[in-house]
């Protein structure tokens, strides 16, 4: 693969906190190797922002190997840039040609207020966990993984669910920033495993009204969610997760 440098326009949405209003500075940078990742490009302005005795650009990172999901970067009106099934993290800059401009944002989603640049608050999405995605067992040995036979194609299925990492990448693709395809991954991959039968219904039930009380925006079925997510989550789990609700609420306990 042919390696090569650029000079690159960077415009980044810059905000000292959640409460002040922001705005986008413009950067320049310059011998930016084609196989550097988008977050070793950012890494090399903060270096030379930091040596100019400026505030370095505030932005999210972990893992990044795709796994942790933090790297959240709205680039060019796309979650993650324009790769499929792709993180920020695993961006790399061969992706673009010198001479390009790159404007840089946070998610834009009330639920994810901005905290500084582009580092967003995400905990609206682990009080939706908490508030019923998980199973309650009793402790002692663990059960032999052979004892409880699963369908292959609803192991498969779990599985699938079970890859999303919560980046928000749907919720900051929605033109509603619904959180629909986050919470229908944590909900199917549990309601299709025999673990999560005890609760399915108080499950489904509770993470739905801890989403609305989060103030996500609802869902019409664009499904811009499944083409922005880095893990391929099917918008399938999103019918899964409205019938899991209808049976739920028809079937609850009302004593």
């Amino acid at each position: 693969m042919e390696h090569y440098t650029m000079n690159l326009t960077l415009k980044v949405w810059r905000q000292k906190n959640s409460s002040d209003k922001g705005k986008f500075e413009t950067y320049q940078v310059s011998d930016i190797s084609s196989e550097m990742s988008f977050l070793e490009m950012f890494d090399v302005l903060n270096e030379r922002l930091i040596k100019e005795g400026k505030e370095p650009i505030a932005f999210d990172h972990d893992c990044r190997e795709g796994i942790c999901g933090m790297c959240s970067m709205y680039i060019n009106g796309r979650p993650h840039g324009p790769w499929q099934a792709n993180t920020t993290c695993q961006l790399h800059m061969r992706a673009y040609k010198d001479g390009d401009t790159i404007v840089v944002e946070p998610w834009r989603a009330n639920a994810f207020p901005v905290i500084k640049d582009l580092v967003v608050d995400r905990r609206a999405f682990d009080n939706i966990v908490q508030a019923g995605g998980f199973i309650s067992v009793n402790t002692g040995n663990a059960v032999d993984a052979n004892a409880m036979p699963i369908e292959k194609d609803k192991a498969d299925a779990a599985f699938a669910a079970a890859a999303c990492i919560g980046c928000g990448a749907c919720v900051a693709a929605c033109k509603n920033s619904s959180a629909m395809l986050f919470l229908s991954a944590k909900v199917s991959h549990l309601a299709l495993l025999p673990q999560g039968e005890p609760e399915r219904k108080s499950r489904v039930l509770k993470m739905v009204q801890q989403m609305d009380k989060e103030g996500f925006g609802a869902c019409t079925f664009t499904e811009a969610c499944e083409a922005v997510c880095p893990k391929e989550i099917s918008v399938t789990n999103i019918s899964r997760l409205n019938k899991e609700y209808l049976v739920a609420g028809l079937t609850e306990d009302k004593g």
